[in-house]
């Protein structure tokens, strides 16, 4: 190679790790804007730079004073509710995108594959017949959504593979198949509950971060991060895949282990966020694509930018949820399935063009 060629190699290598690096930082940023702009939002004004200086003051880095009241409103009420927001919107964003690369398909996300209803399925048979209480305790309820969540995504890749390969459209279809039908579970077990676990089945169903604590956050946030962090250990088995699975075998992939475990951590951070907030369509779906296509398909840097992203897009849907009727609330689950169910129509019309997108 010429001593030319390789400079430009290098010129266009510093140019991309520029480009990623300012994008990541642009998202980084507009993510505390976005945290500190929904804080001040709701039926109590509260003006930036006092949002701002309660967060300061929390961490010990200021001296201040305001009313109790409206450090009770952004610390206890607004602040755990965002946040929590933040991770589940992460995690969904980056599951999506992870499973996107690893099906090769725009379309593959945790709620149109399913696991978001098998999920909630088994958060239902907690909360409805107390299973697994006695076993798991306090966490029974994400480690049947885990199971749940884990089954269906199995039962959908066995059901789609084919000679050794997975369809495109047999995937969607038989996830779409499992979603309705564990939808209709939970619906059947409505029939069956007490007056209380039947609320929280709907709220489940809607998908609401109304009752966020700091004790959830406490719960939700090592889970999705064990998740994130462990989908982005995969960013290279991810670029390889996306070439063919044989290609990824020949560069030492083990291409069905590596399926297996993405599809755990998936499952896992999918089942956390079903369990604490209900079923959240389609942040997995919208997100991952906007960012491939703004700054391409490297998941060194598409499964970050996504997972801020997804942050960002799932925050403000839950302002706009509690704000718009204010008020009342809307479930997020409505605003999110407003945007995004016309973006996977979109990508249906999209994929009647083209059988390959990458």
């Amino acid at each position: 190679m010429k001593n030319s060629d390789k400079k430009t190699n290098r010129n266009t290598t510093t140019d991309k790790k520029r480009k990623y690096f300012v994008a990541l930082v642009l998202l980084i940023l507009t993510l505390f804007g976005v945290i500190i702009f929904s804080v001040m939002l709701g039926p109590v004004q509260i003006h930036p730079l006092t949002t701002i200086a309660v967060f300061l003051n929390k961490l010990g880095l200021i001296d201040a004073n305001w009313t109790q009241a409206t450090e009770i409103i952004v610390i206890d009420i607004r602040a755990p509710r965002i946040l929590i927001a933040a991770l589940v919107g992460a995690g969904l964003a980056i599951a999506g995108a992870a499973m996107q690369g690893l099906f090769k398909n725009p379309m593959a996300e945790p709620y149109i594959l399913g696991m978001s209803s098998g999920a909630a399925v088994g958060a239902a048979l907690v909360i409805v017949l107390g299973i697994g209480v006695g076993t798991f305790g306090a966490l029974s309820i994400q480690v049947m959504a885990f199971v749940g969540a884990l089954g269906t995504i199995l039962i959908v890749y066995s059901v789609a593979r084919t000679e050794g390969k997975v369809p495109v459209e047999t995937l969607l279809l038989a996830g779409i198949a499992m979603g309705a039908f564990l939808y209709a579970v939970v619906s059947a077990m409505k029939f069956i509950a007490s007056d209380e676990a039947l609320r929280n089945i709907v709220l489940w169903l809607m998908g609401s971060f109304a009752r966020s604590q700091w004790d959830d956050l406490y719960v939700v946030t090592p889970l999705i991060l064990i998740g994130i962090v462990g989908l982005y250990a995969f960013s290279r088995e991810l670029n390889a895949m996306q070439f063919g699975e044989e290609t990824a075998m020949y560069l030492g992939v083990k291409v069905e282990t590596v399926k297996k475990i993405i599809l755990i951590f998936a499952a896992l951070i999918t089942a956390t966020g079903v369990s604490h907030a209900g079923i959240i369509g389609f942040v997995g779906l919208i997100m991952p694509h906007v960012v491939r296509i703004l700054i391409g398909a490297d998941h060194h840097i598409l499964l970050p930018a996504s997972a801020l992203a997804g942050a960002i897009f799932l925050i403000l849907a839950d302002t706009l949820a509690r704000t718009i009727a204010s008020p009342a609330e809307i479930p997020v689950g409505i605003i999110t399935a407003f945007v995004g169910a016309p973006y996977f129509i979109y990508l249906m019309r999209k994929k009647k063009k083209t059988m390959s997108w990458w």
